[in-house]
């Protein structure tokens, strides 16, 4: 579904339309992603991070350490016995 055309200026801009600004929720100095598909290209709202970013910012360059799911139900367990018990 077309939403909107744009125009190429000799410089090789382009204008983003009210409507699609809108839908994207862009403001001036938002980055945008053009992804390739196909024949046609995909534009989205780039997201301010990425997730190998967010993950070095959380636990450094370290990689994740690995858990068994017994262990993450005896943690879980663990956590709500302690935050539940009667005082």
């Amino acid at each position: 579904m077309k939403i909107a055309s744009s125009r190429l200026t000799r410089q090789g801009q382009v204008s983003i339309p009210a409507e699609v600004r809108r839908r994207l929720g862009l403001s001036p100095g938002s980055s945008l992603d053009w992804t390739a598909e196909g024949d046609a290209i995909r534009v989205s709202r780039a997201g301010a991070y990425t997730s190998p970013e967010i993950h070095a910012a959380i636990f450094g360059n370290r990689p994740p350490r690995r858990v068994t799911v017994d262990a993450m139900d005896a943690a879980i367990a663990a956590h709500l016995v302690e935050k539940h018990a009667r005082r």
